[in-house]
């Protein structure tokens, strides 16, 4: 999991941290490429995060093509700042997220394609979660994911992300995106109530942490913009409750 992290989290901050130029993001998530390159065709490598990752994918049997789409992704983020539809964002989503609980399946022996499917769904709702509770964040970045299709259907513009107007359609918006979310987190929870061990205790608290951001949304009225949905130290007892009884329709 470690090894697995190392590569996610330092790939992410290429696309996303500091003051890079874009070409130099992208020159960074190439050699990573390179390296994944280098693994499936038995070279060596100097690299740390690399080192470390290596072994980890012969023992584990850990498809390459997860770690290739996460840097698809991360590289995406550089070069593209809008998303026309929700598929659009969920193609995103696909390689941004899922490949992160196909690559833990993998490592616990507990990826049947249902679980896959669940796992998928779990992902997909903490990356929507994330972008819904970052809209101001993002914004500063230059990046929209709120589908154009979804801003146009209830009448909100660039113009209100910008200055963080939270009206009746920003919180209609906001609503939809919010239920959305949750509807896809709740279609993946049985895999937390399936799964045994720490695997199965700890996606239990996910759930319940992502489940938990969507309420603080909607308590805060949708107003993303001057009070950033976090999980707090008031929050943790109610997560942890929750993820000991543990309910995937709750």
């Amino acid at each position: 999991v470690a090894a697995i992290y190392a590569f996610a989290r330092s790939a992410d901050d290429f696309a996303d941290e500091g003051n890079l130029a874009p070409a130099e993001r992208l020159a960074r998530l190439d050699a990573y490429r390179r390296e994944l390159d280098a693994i499936e065709a038995g070279r060596p490598t100097d690299h740390p995060v690399f080192r470390r990752l290596r072994p980890q994918v012969g023992a584990h049997g850990l498809p390459l093509q997860l770690f290739r789409d996460l840097l698809d992704a991360f590289s995406q983020d550089v070069t593209k700042t809008r998303y026309a539809d929700f598929a659009e964002l969920m193609d995103y989503c696909r390689r941004s997220a899922d490949p992160v609980g196909r690559l833990l399946l993998r490592l616990f022996r507990a990826d049947g394609e249902e679980n896959l499917r669940r796992s998928d769904r779990i992902c997909s709702s903490l990356q929507l979660i994330n972008h819904w509770q970052d809209v101001a964040v993002d914004w500063e970045k230059g990046r929209v994911y709120l589908p154009a299709e979804d801003l146009a259907r209830f009448g909100v513009d660039e113009a209100a992300i910008s200055e963080g107007r939270c009206d009746g359609a920003w919180r209609a918006l906001m609503a939809f995106q919010v239920e959305r979310a949750r509807a896809m987190m709740r279609e993946g929870a049985p895999l937390a109530a399936g799964l045994p061990g720490r695997i199965g205790r700890e996606l239990r608290a996910i759930v319940a942490g992502g489940l938990r951001i969507l309420e603080k949304i909607e308590v805060v009225d949708h107003d993303v913009f001057r009070r950033r949905p976090v999980l707090g130290r008031l929050d943790w007892p109610r997560v942890l409750f929750r993820a000991i009884l543990f309910r995937h329709d709750a």
